[in-house]
């Protein structure tokens, strides 16, 4: 139960901001390598190779649409931690 005192700032962020921010970050690349592969097709598999390029390469990786997901997927993940650090015992 100390440690936790410890954690709890005045204004009832469970924990500093900085360290937020630190966990914010590595949940946003871990749920960006987990949707990276998502949806993505080949160039080999649509049949549409470039010359000179490698034939295993995306055709239309979508990074724009994966990367507000996953900000709004690590951003719901860490609102889920914080309140459960909150309101946990």
């Amino acid at each position: 139960m100390a440690f936790r005192t410890v954690l709890v700032q005045d204004d009832g962020m469970p924990l500093p901001v900085p360290l937020a921010v630190a966990i914010y970050i590595t949940i946003w690349f871990t749920v960006l390598f987990a949707i990276l592969p998502i949806g993505v097709r080949s160039q080999q598999e649509e049949g549409a190779v470039v010359p000179g390029t490698e034939p295993g390469a995306p055709v239309a990786p979508r990074l724009a649409m994966k990367a507000v997901a996953t900000t709004l997927i690590s951003a719901l993940l860490l609102g889920l931690l914080l309140a459960y650090m909150h309101w946990a015992d």
